[in-house]
């Protein structure tokens, strides 16, 4: 199989993260992998393919995740045909693009788009992944398994929603890493006013009815093909818990992770849910779970797969390299 994450940059990306040892384990098993960042496509010189400046992902023995990513930086950039890609794993964070490189952010399903035009497998599915990377794509799915909610840009609509809800949380409809996120006790919240602006600054807000139970932070969990991806019969999910006084549970504001027991109201989520996201084409997504409701729905670049080595001691990342070959039919290394 011939393999490549796309993602913001590739000099900034972090050897820790998913997005490595996710092509760690596809290196590991033979496949060409390479690295594309958003910058690196040429359109036009090449009887209309997509080319990019790509960076190699080659494994050797004993490789550190610090090793393997040190060595793709290093590595002078080659030109590949992206029209040639078995597959490409879109692993960019338009989120992070639109407040840093607004030029960048449509990008990976631009590009995603029309690569799987051409035949080429692209996960998440860029048709799908534009609405799935708003917190309104969440509202798709069963009420039964969502809170009460509300999407506005008009602070007199969020006052009233707080009025009439209570205890309740607001954050931008594009959001990511806990930016700009307030929990608001009630309308009469002190300074709701200026944590409206706050959060309006980004666009649409959206604002949640809280779960019982958030203050204790929630719980990740990764779902693949529509299933809860697991590794030696332990699951692929976590408890992420908030330290100090920050409620945000997010491992990038300082939360940590601890073990997660899956019980029947995390597997009733999942059926719940797992339709509609093969339909889509989410082949691979984590959700962020307070007590029996889904409070975000994390289809672009979800991250995690750190915790989840360090709490089980397993690596779920060729699972899911596995499920891949099975979709591009290329199991092994590409002939």
């Amino acid at each position: 199989m011939k393999l490549a994450f796309f993602v913001n940059d590739v000099a900034t990306e972090v050897d820790e993260y998913t997005t490595t040892r996710l092509a760690r384990a596809a290196a590991q098993r033979g496949h060409e992998v390479w690295y594309v960042g958003v910058g690196d496509v040429e359109l036009g010189e090449s009887d209309g393919q997509l080319v990019a400046r790509a960076h190699a992902a080659e494994f050797e023995q004993d490789d550190t995740l610090e090793v393997f990513m040190k060595r793709i930086k290093e590595r002078d950039a080659e030109r590949i045909v992206m029209d040639d890609l078995d597959a490409l794993f879109l692993r960019n964070e338009s989120i992070d693009d639109l407040q840093e490189r607004p030029w960048a952010s449509p990008l990976g399903v631009v590009f995603g788009q029309m690569l799987q035009a051409r035949g080429v497998t692209v996960v998440n599915d860029p048709r799908s992944l534009t609405r799935a990377t708003s917190k309104l794509y969440l509202e798709e799915f069963p009420e039964k398994i969502r809170p009460r909610s509300l999407v506005t840009r008009d602070p007199e609509a969020i006052e009233r929603f707080a009025g009439q809800v209570g205890h309740c949380v607001v954050k931008p409809l594009y959001g990511a890493k806990g930016r700009n996120v307030f929990m608001l006790e009630d309308a009469s919240e002190a300074n709701l006013a200026q944590i409206t602006e706050a959060v309006l600054q980004d666009g649409y807000a959206i604002v949640q009815e809280f779960v019982d139970g958030g203050e204790n932070g929630d719980a990740r969990i990764f779902v693949l093909e529509g299933q809860l991806l697991e590794g030696d019969g332990k699951p692929a999910a976590f408890r992420r818990v908030p330290t100090g006084n920050d409620p945000r549970a997010n491992i990038s504001k300082g939360g940590r992770s601890i073990p997660l027991e899956i019980g029947d109201t995390e597997r009733g989520i999942i059926e719940a849910m797992s339709k509609k996201l093969v339909a889509d084409g989410m082949y691979f997504v984590g959700i962020d779970v307070i007590g029996d409701k889904v409070v975000e729905i994390n289809a672009e670049s979800p991250g995690g797969m750190q915790s989840v080595e360090r709490l089980y001691d397993i690596d779920v990342c060729p699972t899911i390299i596995e499920a891949l070959e099975r979709r591009t039919g290329s199991v092994g290394p590409r002939a």
